[in-house]
């Protein structure tokens, strides 16, 4: 397995970018598909999609779909994990900017000038954003535990009861109970403990303090992707418990989008991170069969 660092900018700011794949790219070689994966509100990239648990099975989503023949590539977004710091709080749109960047970068090192995009949870916002903005650069979209309008959200309603310390302050507290609370609030049992604590491990390298933009987009501002403005062919996929949007949200999202080409997929024993939990492998199967759907005759 090959791996690369890389650096983007988005004006002064920093953006770390890594790349996964089983060999070592070379020239003159026919470029793979790529497939770019975005983090969500609380985890940056390489915990999120290349985590690595001793004795606990393959976690890493990076390292299946390399095995499978794709370049996979992700981000850490601005004031998230390797990449720069600012005093903004990385909305959704900020989010967008750093997308932006990124893809440009893989689109000239991979050759690829589209590309398949995954994001989960606020990542699926800024994956969704960002097709509506550059849909010449978008293959194929698969949105994980994404929210349309959050009408009736267990989670978004709870969260919203800090809306004005979201909209006062650019940071928040994001330490272990809260890592810790993200394979819990649905559904305990959905993910392994160990696998979290691993992931707090991880994570907290960084710090306990995360930005507050996309929690404030999330509980004040949606809907932040139109469903007419989505071009591409989509997958959306909701976890079984996923607390931050129910099925009649997401089913109002799917029902407007414009490619004909499109599919809603609920994956049992699942809750909101369907990268991490225990039944991980159902979502890399659903993924995969989208990503590899043949060409229309």
């Amino acid at each position: 397995m090959w791996s690369g660092e890389y650096w983007a900018k988005k004006g002064n700011v920093s953006l770390y970018v890594f790349r996964k794949r089983m060999d070592a790219p070379k020239v003159g070689q026919s470029a793979l598909p790529v497939l770019f994966l975005v983090h969500g509100s609380s985890i940056s990239s390489r915990p999120s999609f290349d985590l690595t648990v001793p004795g606990r099975g393959e976690y890493s989503v990076m390292n299946t779909f390399a095995q499978w023949g794709f370049d996979v590539w992700t981000m850490d977004h601005e004031n998230y994990g390797r990449s720069g710091r600012t005093e903004g709080n990385s909305d959704i749109a900020s989010g967008v900017e750093d997308l932006k960047a990124a893809v440009e970068l893989a689109a000239k090192e991979t050759g690829r000038q589209k590309l398949h995009m995954f994001g989960e949870s606020s990542g699926a916002l800024r994956a969704g954003a960002y097709a509506m903005t550059r849909p010449e650069r978008i293959d194929r979209l698969v949105f994980g535990a994404f929210t349309y309008k959050g009408e009736n959200s267990p989670t978004l309603t709870e969260r919203a009861k800090q809306l004005d310390y979201f909209r006062t302050h650019n940071r928040r507290l994001r330490d272990r109970a809260m890592i810790r609370s993200i394979s819990t609030r649905d559904k305990p049992g959905t993910s392994d403990p160990a696998v979290m604590e691993y992931l707090a491990d991880q994570e907290l390298q960084f710090g306990d303090q995360v930005p507050t933009g996309t929690y404030l987009d999330m509980t004040a501002n949606l809907p932040v992707v139109d469903p007419a403005k989505v071009l591409a062919p989509v997958l959306l996929v909701r976890g079984e418990y996923d607390g931050i949007a129910t099925v009649d949200d997401l089913a109002e999202f799917y029902k407007r989008l414009p490619n004909g080409d499109r599919q809603f997929v609920i994956l049992p024993g699942t809750a909101h991170s369907v990268a991490l939990g225990v039944n991980r492998q159902k979502f890399w199967h659903v993924m995969r069969a989208f990503l590899t759907m043949p060409a229309s005759a």
